[in-house]
Order: structure tokens, then sequence, then C-alpha cells
């Protein structure tokens, strides 16, 4: 039996635990004379399932089923990155379209004080990018974007944001250092890659989604203009150690 398979018949054999809902399996002797197969391999493929996430196990309290967190997904990426099936390209691509559709559908549901949590925000990605607090800066980077997803309030959308952000860090990281060395700040203004978060703050207060899409798209404009003028002025060289930017 697959795992897709044993999933299906552990669900139909689950029952809500009273108080708490969860789902309890029945015992393992039980699962395995009605799935017909040993004990040996169903410890086997429950095992695999709890390493998963779908399955939590703790001795003296029996098995539940469950629905994995985000770190399936991020194990998914990460190991088909290795592998060279996913390619960096493709999952930023695929983040791109991700955000860009969540900006549009944002502007349908944002209220004011998610525009105003937002805005302050960016003002915290502003200052700290000001002061050379780069940690600080990302972070409130990366809050800035799943705070668009919690607006939205798409399970599907936030789960496929957190296995992209978790893949995609590093190049993010990578990519604001470059944002400090290539955007000097003058006058105290914030620096393009930055201030573009303005744009999308601005467009949903303005519950334009049209212009909250179109200004997601030029963050990730500017964002790449960043790292071509990096590859551009290290040369040949510098490329291979971007490329991942």
């Amino acid at each position: 039996m697959d795992l897709s398979s044993l999933v299906r018949s552990l669900a139909e054999q689950a029952v809500p635990e009273p108080g708490t809902g969860r789902l309890r399996l029945p015992t393992e002797r039980e699962l395995g004379a009605s799935l017909q197969v040993s004990r040996g391999s169903l410890r086997e493929q429950l095992s695999m399932l709890e390493m998963l996430g779908f399955l939590d196990r703790t001795q003296g309290r029996g098995s539940y089923l469950q629905v994995p967190d985000a770190g399936f997904l991020r194990l998914y990426f990460d190991l088909s990155r290795q592998l060279g099936q996913l390619t960096h390209d493709q999952f930023s691509a695929a983040r791109e379209m991700l955000e860009v559709s969540v900006a549009e559908a944002a502007a349908e549901r944002v209220a004011e004080d998610d525009v105003a949590e937002l805005r302050a925000l960016v003002d915290a990605m502003v200052l700290a990018a000001g002061a050379g607090d780069h940690e600080r800066a990302l972070e409130a980077d990366l809050a800035f974007h799943r705070r668009l997803f919690t607006v939205v309030d798409n399970p599907i959308f936030t789960l496929m944001r957190d296995g992209l952000a978790h893949v995609l860090r590093g190049a993010i990281v990578d990519r604001r250092r470059l944002a400090a060395e290539r955007e000097p700040q003058a006058d105290g203004s914030p620096r393009p890659s930055d201030a573009v978060h303005y744009e999308v703050v601005e467009a949903l207060a303005a519950r334009d989604g049209a212009a909250a899409g179109a200004a997601m798209r030029r963050h990730f404009v500017v964002w790449r203009a960043v790292v071509e003028s990096a590859v551009v002025g290290r040369g040949v060289v510098g490329c291979s150690a971007i490329s991942h930017s």
C-alpha cells in the first residue's frame, strides 16, 4: 500500500477525540488487521508519515492523524532544489506570480488597520535600512509580505508563501546586502528597493487591485535591477556568486 492510499484509509478509520476533536487512530494491531498488512510494514509506513508531519504519535496516548504544517513543503522544496528538480529561477518566478496575485486580492479585503500596519512595516524597513541594521530591515520586509497574505486569508496561498520564503530566504538576504551596496541613500530618502513598498500600500489604501498588482510587479522589477547591476559591476567573475540572489 502506498502512502497516499494509507492516508486515505487512516482518515476513514480516524475518530474525533471527545473534548479535543483530534483525529485519533486505532491501535497498530487494529490497523494492521483492518488494512491486512504486517505490523512491521505498517510501523515503517507510520514512521514515514510521522516524519512528514501527517501523524502525531505519543507513547501512552496513541496516534493522531493531522495535516502537516509548512515544514512539509519546506522539506519538499529544499530537497527538490538540492536534487536539481526545481531551480532558483522557478522558485523566484513562482513567488513573484503568487505575490502579485495576493496584492491584487488584498485590495478587495484590506481594512484601515491593515493599511496602517503595512505602512508602519515599510517605515520600520526604511528606518532600519538607513541605520544599517540589515537584519531588522529584512524582518520588516518579510513581515510586510506575510501581512499581505494574512489580509487575503487563504491557507493555500499562505502555505505556498511559507515554503517559498523558506527556500528563497538566502537569496533575499543577499539581495538586501546588494541593495545596501548599490543604492546609497541620499538626503535621508529611502532606497528605491524599499520605497517601492509604499506604492503597494498606497494602491491598497485606494482599494485598487490593478494598481496593487502593478506596484508589486514593479517591486520585483526594482529588486531584479539591483541584482543585475551587481552582476554588471562585478563582471563575469562575480556572476556565479550572484546567480542565486
